[in-house]
């Protein structure tokens, strides 16, 4: 199916407000045509008129344009502010759901996904590509049905008054036919250019301004600058390739257009001499040629933004038939409790076919409650295994399961529902802190939000901030510290109360207080909980039920603190290593 007929499918429940929209809009268009008529009627009729008297005449004028003015100042108005009216909210009313439907196409898609598309060109699309397709429902469904139903009743008109004449004023009509085929197509392509181009600068753009710190610290404006210039740069070379071929086509269509109104006149003129065409009549046939071409001119621009918008309708497309790499099974159960037993049934797992694999054979058997470390050199696979649990990927083979399911046969929503997670780099929104710790739980009411940060050690700082839970954090906490943002996103955890938990790296780059207030608020949210803790600092997960030594995405040992520091093997060199490490940090006594 078309992007077109797909995009169709959005407008079918608004069909009949297009209908009547176009409705008003035929007589919102065709009280003008009456405006030639009244021309030729006053002066063949009333001041070409021998035999009527003056009064007569001044009668007949007042009488005609008595009721013009009726039309035009009493009954014209409401009809254009409801066509207005009407077709303004159908062409937002098609986009608002356009942009549910994507936003909700935007939570499906995977975290692969994400790690290979700039956000900057996600936004573009949700945003310019879809306002750019309103035009084709105000444009294509509505403006040019009007100018075509215009043209037709100005000729049917025209042919009224003058056979020969008409044939004359539409003459050229097939020139316009010719440039359309010889010009849009290309235009199309160009216009998507564009697009793509302005997308590329938006992504660009929106990802150095999230890394404004980083070019301030190695002072890399200069830098920065031209990298910038580059990207708006090829989309001025973008623009401009469309905009030169757009003033071609004007360039065309706008000479076509001036022709048809001089041969009418040179014709007109010839009638009038030889055949005793009246006055009146060529008034009103020049009145029509401005009745005729100005729908006219507008059907060629129409065009051109025509294409625009079918050029925006594809690009949305392309973004919304974005595969979903995880998918539930259309018989997934829905989870409703879970004791917490997890086991990873010799689980293989790379993140593209032409990759390598990432991990090999994992095999491990979690016990409900128990307190799971993962340790080992960065890039070993720690992190990997950990986002298999919540379906962020999906296992390349083995299997996964939760209390006996294999969590490829639930509902993804549900299974991430009874997991909590708290990463290194938390990510806050820009709204207050109460809101923030809500994400845990929505519903929740102000006490449990309290109650959820005094369990997170976060309640203290909270309280201190001038507008305490309702502070604004900015955009991705930048307002707190790192500390307090990872406490606040503790806090949510606690919040939602989910029967497993997973800690990536969350006491990591922190202070000593804030890590021990952390350490504190961890410890107490992982009670009862089937727990994974990934760690590089090795102090922090002494307490763990089992540390599991991962190399190269292979389990390399497993065991307690006190088993493994026994076995003497990679594990008690990893943590001698850090001993040593930290014991070089200790000031000079």
């Amino acid at each position: 199916m078309s992007s077109i007929k797909r995009y169709l499918e959005f407008v079918k429940p608004y069909k009949w407000r297009i209908f009547l929209t176009v409705i008003i809009g035929v007589f919102k268009f065709g009280i003008p045509l009456l405006m030639p008529l009244i021309v030729k009627y006053v002066i063949d009729d009333i001041v070409g008129a021998e035999q009527l008297t003056q009064t007569e005449k001044i009668n007949e004028l007042l009488l005609i344009v008595g009721g013009a003015f009726i039309i035009f100042v009493v009954l014209r108005p409401p009809i254009e502010y409801y066509r207005q009216y009407l077709a303004q909210w159908t062409g937002n009313k098609i986009l608002f759901d356009i942009r549910e439907n994507l936003f909700d196409h935007i939570q499906k898609l995977s975290l692969k996904y994400y790690s290979q598309t700039k956000t900057g060109e996600i936004i573009s699309r949700v945003i310019h590509d879809v306002e750019q397709t309103k035009n084709f429902v105000m444009t294509g469904l509505m403006n040019i049905w009007l100018d075509l139903v215009t043209i037709i009743i100005a000729i049917a008109i025209m042919l009224t008054l003058d056979v020969r004449l008409t044939f004359v004023s539409i003459a050229l009509f097939p020139l316009y036919g010719l440039a359309v085929r010889i010009f849009y197509g290309k235009l199309r392509n160009l216009t998507k250019n564009r697009s793509q181009a302005l997308a590329e600068v938006q992504g660009h753009l929106h990802e150095r301004v999230q890394g404004i710190p980083v070019t301030r610290s190695f002072a890399l404006e200069d830098y920065e600058k031209e990298q910038f210039e580059h990207q708006n740069k090829n989309f001025l070379d973008r623009a401009i390739d469309h905009t030169t071929w757009n003033a071609k086509t004007f360039a065309v269509m706008n000479t076509i257009t001036d022709l048809a109104p001089l041969l009418v006149i040179a014709f007109a003129g010839y009638f009038a001499i030889t055949s005793g065409l009246t006055v009146g009549t060529i008034a009103a046939f020049v009145g029509y040629m401005d009745r005729v071409y100005s729908p006219l001119r507008r059907l060629i621009s129409s065009s051109t933004v025509l294409v625009q918008s079918i050029a925006s309708i594809d690009r949305v497309y392309e973004f919304m038939d974005e595969r979903y790499d995880i998918k539930d099974k259309p018989n997934a159960k829905n989870i409703e409790e879970v004791d917490g037993e997890i086991i990873f049934d010799h689980v293989t797992f790379k993140y593209e076919d032409e990759e390598d694999m990432v991990l090999e054979d994992i095999s491990l058997d979690v016990k409900p409650g128990e307190t799971i470390a993962l340790v080992g050199m960065s890039g070993g696979g720690k992190s990997t295994i950990i986002s298999l649990i919540p379906r962020f990927y999906d296992v390349t083979s083995g299997s996964i399961k939760i209390d006996g399911t294999d969590i490829r046969d639930v509902q993804a929503r549900s299974l991430r529902d009874k997991i909590g997670m708290v990463l290194q780099d938390n990510i806050l929104f820009s709204e207050s802190i109460a809101m923030n710790i809500r994400m845990g739980n929505p519903d929740a009411t102000d006490e449990q939000v309290i109650e959820a940060a005094k369990a997170a050690n976060a309640h203290g700082f909270i309280k201190n901030l001038a507008k305490g839970y309702d502070t604004l954090v900015g955009e991705r906490g930048v307002k707190l510290s790192g500390g307090q943002k990872q406490r606040v996103a503790i806090a949510r955890i606690f919040l939602k109360n989910p029967p497993i938990l997973v800690l990536d790296e969350a006491t990591s780059a922190l202070d000593l207080e804030s890590e021990h207030l952390i350490q504190e608020a961890l410890e107490k949210l992982a009670s009862n909980r089937t727990t994974f803790i990934v760690a590089h600092r090795l102090s922090t997960i002494t307490h763990a039920d089992r540390i599991i030594l991962i190399e190269n995405g292979q389990v390399m040992e497993q065991g307690t603190h006190g088993q493994l520091m026994d076995k003497q093997g990679g594990y008690y060199n990893l943590y001698q290593v850090q001993q040593l490490d930290d014991n070089s940090t200790l000031p000079l006594t």
